[in-house]
């Protein structure tokens, strides 16, 4: 058996494979539950139009920036 526990580093048990017990693995299951493991995804907008975010915003203000109106 080659590899080690993708937790711990411990070597892996053939009954709990590839973590080295069921702690471990549970442990990787809340991971994967919680959402850790999640890849950052960017939305099709930004990717078409190729433009920075907030670019659209007038100048002097940032995204989120009361503009006066909203107090």
């Amino acid at each position: 058996m080659r590899g080690r526990c993708p937790i711990c580093g411990a070597t892996p048990d053939p009954a709990h494979s590839p973590f080295c017990s069921r702690r471990c693995a549970d442990i990787d299951l809340s991971r994967w539950l919680r959402g850790a493991y999640a890849i950052p995804a960017r939305s099709a907008d930004d990717e078409e139009d190729g433009s920075a975010a907030g670019s659209a915003t007038p100048a002097g203000q940032g995204a989120g920036q009361p503009d006066g109106d909203e107090l």
